[in-house]
């Protein structure tokens, strides 16, 4: 899959450069309506990312939709060119332009896709 680098900063302020996959190329693979298939009552699909100690986040479908936002939310496993330490790894979720990080979701384990209705 297509890989894609940010660089941020991390929850102490430190500057980080992440790289992983853009979760929208996950989406597409995994057949979620994107692009022009993304409308009137599929509008209500999100995304729930859940981590390995319970902690779960929810995404509106649209977030990872070009046509709505530039922004690229990443499913990430290096920071600075390393693999990710146990700590937030093997997998995470990064929003680079989140001002808090509550929707970074340590140690990724899944990826659902829901009905809001």
């Amino acid at each position: 899959m297509p890989r894609a680098t940010v660089s941020v900063r991390d929850d102490k302020g430190n500057k980080a450069v992440y790289d992983g996959v853009p979760l929208q190329e996950i989406l597409e693979r995994a057949g979620a309506p994107l692009g022009k298939e993304l409308r009137g009552p599929k509008m209500t699909l999100c995304v729930v990312a859940g981590g390995s100690d319970g902690y779960k986040v929810v995404f509106a479908a649209a977030e990872f939709d070009p046509g709505f936002t530039d922004q690229v939310i990443l499913v990430v496993d290096r920071r600075d060119g390393q693999p990710l330490n146990s700590r937030e790894g093997p997998l995470r979720t990064i929003v680079p332009n989140d001002k808090r990080h509550a929707r970074w979701v340590r140690g990724v384990e899944t990826l659902t896709l829901k009905n809001a209705r």
